[in-house]
């Protein structure tokens, strides 16, 4: 791990804890924090949206490959940000 604190300022991660068991996740976390804490900047691609919400400072939510909303950690909801990722499949 010592790799990742020389040589980038930011990391992209796609489901970094997707099929790992609860001991390897809880490591996982806390390797991303020491990271934050280390000015590195963290985009975590998930899927698990209370995941994402324990772990972001923010949330971009996509749907059909475009930003279609932005929720700060003071208003992170998950109805709110399902809705947003959701709103082009429901019909009014």
């Amino acid at each position: 791990a010592k790799w990742l604190f020389r040589g980038t300022s930011t990391l992209i991660l796609d489901e970094p804890t997707r099929g790992v068991d609860i001991g390897a996740r809880r490591e996982i976390y806390q390797l991303l924090w020491m990271l934050a804490a280390a000015q590195k900047g963290i985009i975590m691609v998930s899927s698990d949206l209370p995941e994402l919400m324990g772990m972001c400072h923010r949330i971009i939510v996509f749907s059909k490959n475009r930003i279609v909303g932005e929720v700060p950690r003071a208003e992170f909801d998950q109805e709110r940000i399902l809705s947003l990722a959701y709103q082009e499949y429901v019909r009014p």
